[in-house]
């Protein structure tokens, strides 16, 4: 905006004249509360609809006669699908609580964003690859095409995501999250040698205390920590690791900056590795408080676990990268071995035992899978919408699998025989089943209205090579018209 002379009253000003030289901080305020609400909304919102459909699509489509959705490749991709559109949910959900409840928090706010974008990043670029040239013809029919588009303006927009994780997470929340720092900033600048003191000898309690915790839990297994009575017993071996690791994490970061000092601000990579560990540990204590507040339901318990065993070898992965370039090798020696890993590293990647069970959820309609994606529009009946023919395409093809499974047993024990249908395909075995009375006319209608819902959802847009040209040419004048006939 620009302007020359402007007057502007003092009235005009937000909150009157006595909010004069606050703007800076209401807009920070504003911030906060934004990032924490518009990004992690938008960006959840992509990735429930990429389970949902995604999920849908890899069970209608088939290669090798097999859904998409049971080869094991693409079960990887579905299952980092729900786990992280879980996780993200679960952390949104977390933090707008604490926005209605009158909270500004800047760091919080911060890590919500970083995370959601980057997993909603991960999650369109899993559902990009499983449907494959669906995903890349733009045009009606195509329904993850523009998400994949969009991705990047939420990844830059209220900061980008690299500043965040290397000078926010870790930078701003050291400082504003640890119980003595910020006295002692406060008590240097206002020379009160007393508080200062006092704030100091707390700090170096602090750091002892957090070193001692973290060898003990380490030694255990951390099977000692006492945590919530009430919490669901297949959650409480993560509560000890979560306590365990924030004990670690608090000594490092102690360590970290009475060693480095100001010079740790420089330390772009050592910050986001430590940056990560917090954010980590926020979004994994946001997961369980879903899991708990939804009830534990055992059939959402396969999400849960992925994403809290995913984010413990993420914080596993992190200490390690912090530990291994940590200036002061003396240090990295006693956190490794003493402090964070007395006995070896505890994680390692979640099982595939594990990831089969969360793909599962995503390719059949369940209970789970309508939380998991709740509040995402579902047009009903409209088969002209690719969302709603998906999930109508989804449903015919459950209700065909036994029919296959029948016609396909009878083959095997050739109580009838397959004609060579050219143009019909794979359907004209099954009206060969009908006329031997292996499957009734009803469930051959079944059969075909599956192929014709498979074929719409898995067919592509396609344009004329004149596409647009015509409504172009009726805009234009009919002087323009015939100057363009001229210049042909």
């Amino acid at each position: 905006i620009r302007g020359n002379e402007v007057f502007m009253p003092l009235d005009f000003i937000i909150g009157g004249p006595a909010m004069a030289g606050q703007g800076w901080r209401m807009l920070m305020e504003c911030l906060a509360a934004g990032r924490s609400i518009s990004l992690p909304g938008s960006n959840t919102g992509m990735q429930k609809m990429t389970a949902r459909a995604v999920g849908a699509y890899a069970r209608v489509r088939y290669q090798f006669k097999t859904a998409i959705g049971k080869f094991e490749g693409v079960e990887e991709a579905l299952t980092r699908i729900g786990a992280n559109t879980y996780l993200c949910d679960a952390a949104r959900v977390f933090t707008a609580g604490a926005i209605d409840q009158g909270e500004k928090p800047s760091v919080v706010s911060a890590i919500v964003k970083f995370h959601v974008t980057e997993r909603a990043r991960q999650t369109v670029n899993d559902g990009m690859d499983v449907i494959g040239g669906k995903g890349i013809c733009l045009g009606p029919q195509n329904f993850l095409g523009r998400a994949y588009q969009q991705i990047p303006v939420g990844i830059t927009v209220e900061g980008a995501n690299i500043l965040t994780r290397s000078l926010i997470l870790f930078g701003q929340g050291a400082v504003r999250c640890h119980p003595y720092v910020l006295d002692e900033m406060h008590s240097a600048q206002a020379n009160d040698l007393v508080a200062f003191d006092k704030a100091l000898w707390g700090h170096v309690g602090y750091t002892l205390s957090n070193a001692s915790r973290a060898l003990v839990m380490g030694l255990t297994g951390s099977h000692f920590v006492e945590v919530p009575a009430d919490v669901a017993p297949e959650t409480r071996r993560y509560y000890q690791q979560l306590t365990r690791f924030s004990a670690a994490f608090a000594y490092i970061a102690d360590i970290s900056m009475g060693t480095m000092g100001g010079a740790l601000k420089r330390k772009e990579k050592l910050s986001a590795r430590l940056g990560d560990i917090l954010s980590l540990m926020y979004v994994a204590s946001a997961t369980l408080r879903r899991y708990e507040a939804e009830g534990r339901r055992s059939e959402d318990a396969p999400l849960m676990h992925w994403a809290i065993w995913d984010c413990m070898f993420r914080i596993q992965l992190a200490f390690e990268g912090v530990i291994a370039n940590f200036p002061n090798r003396f240090f990295a020696f006693f956190i490794r071995r003493v402090v964070v890993f007395p006995l070896g590293r505890p994680y390692v990647v979640p099982s595939d035992k594990l990831g089969h069970d969360v793909a599962r959820l995503l390719i059949a309609p369940s209970a789970t899978r309508d939380r998991l994606t709740s509040d995402v529009y579902l047009p009903k009946g409209d088969l002209e919408d690719p969302v709603g023919a998906l999930e109508a395409a989804l449903l015919a093809t459950i209700e065909a699998e036994p029919i296959e499974a029948r016609v396909k047993q009878a083959l095997r024990e050739k109580r009838f025989t397959a004609g060579l249908h050219i143009g019909d395909g794979v359907d004209g075995i099954y009206a060969d089943a009908a006329e031997a009375g292996v499957i009734t006319a009803q469930e051959l209608a079944v059969i075909r209205r599956k192929g014709e819902l498979r074929d719409k959802v898995i067919r592509v847009d396609d344009f004329p090579y004149d596409f647009g040209l015509r409504e172009a040419l009726a805009e234009l004048s009919d002087d323009d018209q015939q100057l363009r006939r001229e210049a042909a």
